[in-house]
């Protein structure tokens, strides 16, 4: 069972740390998942090929998920706050540099490598291990689910909010305001000081193992590494439709404006998505709804590429992969504490995201490489079709118990 914390404080009330968690989750998705209505503008004011804005978005990705395990690790170390408010230090920088350099190599050091930082030190990742420690354990996958759909709804706000402002005041003025907006994570992130009370030390139930020997056995459990070539895919998918998404979507007549309520409706769709997925992974298997997940996104893809390009049919499609988007995020959380517990959770997980954002690094630039090269995103559009049916091939022989090395004598 997990330690009980008692708060001293209103504002450590458990209450309220899930809701600052949840403001958290909110910001640090919403703003980034708004970069691609970005990817057209300033392709063109600097008189730049796709593939420049591409690769930044890209390093963006790879960064996020190289640092993420590092996140993790200082999170499981010091407490997810100290963490979470020098990631938005680190976010709001690079988002700013994205609005004021017009040279590609400053571009990629911004929108790339410090917004990649920022985006991994102030993640619903952090968030959600610091959540897993807090509540019972019969309520962690609600706990995974809520934040996860406190991210979606920050998509659904953010996104239609900065079409809004790129349409109104132009791209430049529309990244400063998302810059500031990520320095309130710093506010919303002081309740959360309340975990740093049980960072480092091992749970109820949880055998005590230095990181070196929790990192090296979790790497040679099968199940763990059927988690992370599965995870590698959500990314390559997600990242690819985020990014490019609305470029395909102009090319098509949709307009830049319709485009983002578009994206919007993906977050709005995923606060479902992902909430319900929170309720279905704390009642029963994981692996089995994990895999279904997998499979119903390639069906959408495919559905969407194939019939013709319209406002409804693009409704049908972002509304569908909402329900889809990050639903796999409670349930690959949950069996990352399953197998192997809360103390490590966010260094552990870490991992996991980390081959998902080498799935995204490839989505995003592949888009912008071959579209450069063929004029089509087409090929791309159907990797990620081929890629939904490996997943939810591979997930499937995940076994969902505690490795018994990370269980106490």
């Amino acid at each position: 069972m997990t330690q009980t914390l008692v708060p001293s404080r209103w504002y450590y009330a458990p209450v309220i740390v899930v809701v600052a968690g949840c403001l958290v989750a909110m910001v640090n998705f919403g703003v980034r998942s708004s970069f691609g209505l970005f990817t057209a503008p300033i392709s063109e004011a600097n008189g730049w090929p796709r593939e420049i804005f591409s690769f930044a978005i890209a390093m963006q990705n790879l960064l996020w998920g190289i640092a993420t395990p590092i996140a993790g690790a200082l999170a499981d170390r010091y407490g997810a706050a100290r963490v979470l408010m020098l990631g938005a230090v680190f976010y709001a920088i690079g988002t700013l540099m994205m609005a004021l350099t017009s040279t590609p190599v400053m571009f990629n050091i911004g929108g790339g490598i410090l917004v990649g930082i920022g985006v991994a030190l102030s993640s619903f990742g952090i968030v959600m291990a610091a959540l897993g420690r807090i509540v019972p354990p019969e309520k962690r996958s609600w706990a995974f689910g809520i934040a996860t759909a406190a991210g979606s709804f920050g998509q659904f706000i953010f996104a239609p909010l900065t079409g809004a402002l790129i349409a109104a005041y132009g791209w430049q003025n529309a990244l400063i305001v998302l810059a500031a907006s990520t320095l309130v994570i710093i506010v919303f992130a002081l309740p959360l000081m309340v975990q740093n009370r049980t960072a480092g030390r091992p749970q109820q139930g949880e055998a005590d193992m230095t990181i070196r020997e929790a990192i090296g056995t979790a790497f040679g459990h099968g199940s763990y590494l059927l988690l992370v070539a599965g995870f590698f895919v959500c990314g390559f998918q997600l990242a690819f439709i985020t990014v490019h998404l609305p470029p395909y979507l102009a090319e098509h007549g949709i307009s830049k404006e319709f485009a983002g309520l578009a994206i919007g409706a993906i977050g709005l769709f995923n606060v479902v998505g992902s909430y319900v997925s929170g309720i279905i992974g704390g009642r029963g298997e994981k692996r089995i709804p994990l895999s279904i997940i997998y499979l119903l996104r390639s069906i959408s893809i495919a559905a969407f590429i194939l019939l013709p390009i319209t406002p409804l049919t693009t409704i049908i499609f972002t509304a569908s992969m909402g329900l889809l988007w990050l639903s796999t995020v409670p349930l690959t959380m949950g069996l990352v504490t399953v197998m192997f517990g809360t103390r490590y959770m966010a260094t552990l997980y870490g991992f996991v995201f980390l081959s998902h954002q080498i799935g995204s690094f490839l989505g995003v630039w592949l888009g912008g490489r071959l579209y450069d090269q063929l004029g089509s995103y087409g090929p791309v559009w159907w990797m990620g079709v081929a890629l939904g049916i490996f997943a939810a091939i591979v997930n499937l022989p995940i076994r969902e118990q505690r490795n018994p090395k990370f269980a106490a004598a």
